[in-house]
């Protein structure tokens, strides 16, 4: 038995950009610093366009002091790295950081003492580029598997790619409790993608957590393998999460 629960979060923070319209990604670190999680999955944490960096830049995560990347070894597709001669350089001949968090937007976070024992970055099916990144994680002498997820738009590629994660899962060397977190994109909570689940897994009750002015969809989830015991759940509300991004972060606390 763990000593103490732990808590994880998810949040799909918009690229850092608020309810105001604002880009502000040191309102993003307050409010999980307000949540004080052990693993963050983050959605939209890498910028879409130009140099696919993080929206949140790495000497902000590394002076707040409370967090760091988890780091996956991979890089999003840019369309400068084609170019000849000048892909290797974007950074330096642009005076400029593209390095990103994540991949296709989801990156995990882990405070200090985490360690991290391996990684993978997921390629997703679908027809526009989506990806999901799994991390295993020692915590408090625990191993725990974490998957940052950000599913389609579309019903059929939500449920083939939540497959496909399952699938990823089951096929991993290390057998260990999983934790699947982040932006699912689905509205209803006993069909659609979370049909793939099969019984093995279960949703935190955490709540509706979109839009975050008016929260009414439960579009975030946290799905808990059955090896783990859900102690309690919810959706962190606050004065900054509100205007944080339109999303409102989720958390659970688990023990095993």
């Amino acid at each position: 038995m763990l000593s103490h629960p732990i808590t994880v979060a998810s949040y799909n923070m918009r690229k850092a950009i608020g309810t105001d319209r604002r880009r502000n990604p040191q309102r993003v670190l307050d409010v999980l610093r307000e949540i004080d999680a052990d693993v963050v999955a983050l959605q939209e944490a890498d910028r879409r366009v130009g140099g696919r960096s993080s929206a949140v830049p790495h000497e902000l995560i590394d002076a707040h002091g409370h967090y760091k990347a988890v780091p996956l070894g991979v890089k999003n597709r840019r369309v400068l790295d084609r170019l000849p001669r000048i892909g290797a350089r974007v950074d330096e001949l642009f005076n400029t950081d593209t390095r990103n968090i994540g991949w296709h937007g989801n990156a995990l976070l882990v405070k200090h003492d985490v360690e991290v024992m391996d990684v993978a970055a997921l390629e997703l099916p679908t027809l526009e580029p989506r990806g999901a990144v799994l991390a295993e994680l020692l915590i408090a002498d625990k191993p725990l598997r974490v998957v940052g997820l950000h599913l389609d738009l579309s019903g059929l590629w939500r449920r083939r790619q939540m497959r496909a994660i399952l699938d990823e899962i089951a096929g991993r060397p290390n057998q260990m409790p999983s934790v699947l977190m982040g932006d699912t994109n689905e509205w209803r909570s006993a069909a659609g993608c979370l049909t793939e689940l099969d019984g093995n897994y279960r949703l935190a009750p955490t709540g509706p957590s979109f839009h975050s002015r008016r929260p009414v969809a439960a579009l975030d989830r946290i799905i808990v393998d059955n090896q783990l015991r859900i102690e309690a759940a919810g959706v962190h509300h606050s004065s900054s999460a509100r205007v944080a991004s339109d999303h409102l972060p989720i958390w659970a606390r688990l023990s095993f």
